[in-house]
């Protein structure tokens, strides 16, 4: 009995290291189906135009304002920082191509992707799961309604379109904050800002954004729909409380998983 006693607490964490693997690839895998399930939809889904603009507007055109507040304290704040760190090597005049590359590069696709996580995604998850504790998605599949097709198609679509256009929107607006802070509060000249930016941004930085942009889509769409379409199969509440559960899992999840594929795009692109 003292063997077998110290036999599994010996083998115990290694027990569940491997059940949370393997409930970690299940997991994967469920999401990968799902992704597959909405992409299917595209070519089946009746009315799913009227739907997508609907969609376009809830993630897009409501997060406009939030987009345009970030975006000009970030290019600010980077205008700002980058400015005393280049002054003390002499090259205040690649401020501009600075604030440029890092929005362009990085914190646009990055932030825009965070930000419509917190405001839309979260959402999602919350609309999809109180529609399931509801029962209305069963009613849809009463009705022959295809649930993929109604609610997370369109979604998923309407992500794919915005964010890239928000993205755009964050970089540009960056550049104008950081043109403020740098042009006309620290004095460096105009021309060189906007030269420095012209010689520096090239179309593959341009591209690699835009490519991030699109990877966060549907990071973010999917696992915000996921996680309220399957509220009722949780473990950590029932109800309301699953549905509250849902939101959270679908923001941290999501904002998680932007920031890992991030680097591992960054790593391909550079």
């Amino acid at each position: 009995m003292k063997t077998s006693a110290s036999h599994y607490s010996f083998t115990a964490p290694f027990q569940k290291l491997g059940a949370a693997t393997i409930s970690f690839i299940a997991e994967l895998g469920a999401v990968l189906l799902f992704l597959l399930d909405a992409v299917r939809h595209i070519f089946i889904a009746s009315r799913l135009f009227s739907k997508v603009v609907q969609q376009i507007y809830f993630i897009g055109s409501k997060s406009l304002f939030v987009i345009a507040l970030i975006g000009i304290f970030t290019g600010m704040v980077l205008g700002l920082q980058g400015y005393y760190t280049l002054v003390k090597f002499g090259s205040e005049g690649l401020l501009g191509a600075a604030v440029a590359l890092t929005l362009i590069r990085e914190l646009g696709p990055v932030l825009t992707a965070i930000m419509v996580t917190g405001r839309a995604g979260s959402a999602m998850a919350a609309e999809i799961g109180v529609m399931r504790i509801s029962d209305q998605i069963d009613a849809l599949e009463v009705m022959d309604v295809p649930p993929m097709g109604y609610l997370v198609t369109p979604r998923l679509i309407a992500s794919l379109i915005v964010f890239p256009m928000l993205t755009a929107l964050f970089n540009t607006i960056g550049i104008i904050g950081g043109y403020l802070t740098g042009v006309v509060l620290l004095g460096i000249n105009s021309g060189v800002y906007f030269y420095r930016i012209e010689s520096s941004v090239g179309w593959s930085d341009v591209s690699g954004g835009f490519l991030k942009a699109i990877v966060f889509a549907v990071i973010v769409s999917i696992i915000s729909c996921y996680q309220g379409y399957f509220t009722h199969m949780r473990k950590d509440g029932m109800g309301p409380e699953g549905v509250s559960n849902s939101t959270t899992s679908a923001v941290v999840m999501s904002c998680v998983l932007v920031l890992i594929f991030d680097y591992v795009l960054t790593s391909f692109l550079l």
